[in-house]
């Protein structure tokens, strides 16, 4: 029986992890080929005795739909025992693979997985990378997880994230990098209901915003290189708002981390 605490991590994985699949196909175009003209549907789930759990993908000529939950008719399915299994594996804490069905489907089944060790591999760096690019699709994945992170685990009912979410007026906390708006990402907050989205909000100026300089200074905050205090002192980040609410802010950060390190 899973734990409150699987279940918290599931909900980041199923919801806020496996969905980066979509940002990755379209922002890099090795990836986005390995999907081209392919269709079906492919899902990842998870055994529970409340029921199974899961996230697929809807694929169109090559185009993404992630849909939350579990499909009884997907073509290719990577089925896990259960839900720590699931948590345990895309933590990077176990090499414990899932129940494969549809394996006849080849480059389908060839294609997610690439995919997916592609993610895990950009989710799991220490140092950033060399590659501009790949730079900013890490920053542009983190800051996706951790928006959607936060508000999963206060969908699901964690108890500080809720009582902060509840207790909260209609606010909006964003992440930014100076000139790339592309990457920002950003959560709405309001009398226990949350809402995560990417891109920039543009129908006010938003409650609260991390701002980084560059997508080196968001990396080092990120990866846990800088100390950061020390980058708002040196400004490679600009809490645009209250310091209390970057403290917050920081915390559920670290929450969300930890809950997707399985730490």
């Amino acid at each position: 029986m899973a734990t409150r605490e699987d279940i918290y991590a599931n909900k980041i994985f199923l919801n806020a992890v496996l969905p980066l699949v979509k940002t990755i196909i379209s922002s890099n175009e090795k990836y986005a080929k390995k999907f081209k003209n392919k269709n079906g549907i492919v899902g990842v789930s998870a055994k529970d005795p409340d029921g199974k759990v899961g996230t697929h993908y809807i694929i169109e000529n090559g185009d993404f739909t992630v849909v939350k939950g579990p499909n009884d008719k997907c073509d290719v399915e990577l089925e896990f025992r259960s839900i720590k299994d699931l948590n345990d594996f895309f933590a990077g804490k176990s090499k414990k693979l899932p129940k494969i069905k549809g394996w006849y489907h080849v480059g389908l089944l060839t294609a997610t997985l690439s995919v997916l060790m592609y993610m895990a591999k950009l989710l799991s760096v220490t140092e950033p990378p060399q590659n501009d690019d790949e730079k900013d699709l890490i920053v542009k994945l983190y800051f996706s997880l951790l928006s959607t992170g936060i508000s999963q685990l206060n969908k699901t009912g964690h108890p500080d994230v809720s009582k902060w979410v509840k207790k909260s007026p209609d606010r909006i906390f964003a992440w930014k990098v100076t000139g790339k708006p592309e990457l920002s990402s950003y959560i709405r907050i309001k009398a226990g209901k949350s809402k995560a989205a990417r891109g920039e909000y543009k129908r006010s100026k938003p409650f609260f915003t991390m701002r980084f300089d560059c997508t080196d200074s968001a990396l080092g905050t990120l990866l846990g290189i800088d100390d950061m205090i020390e980058a708002t002192i040196t400004e490679k980040l600009i809490m645009e708002g209250a310091p209390e609410f970057g403290a917050q802010l920081g915390e559920y950060m670290l929450l969300v981390g930890s809950y997707a390190k399985g730490s």
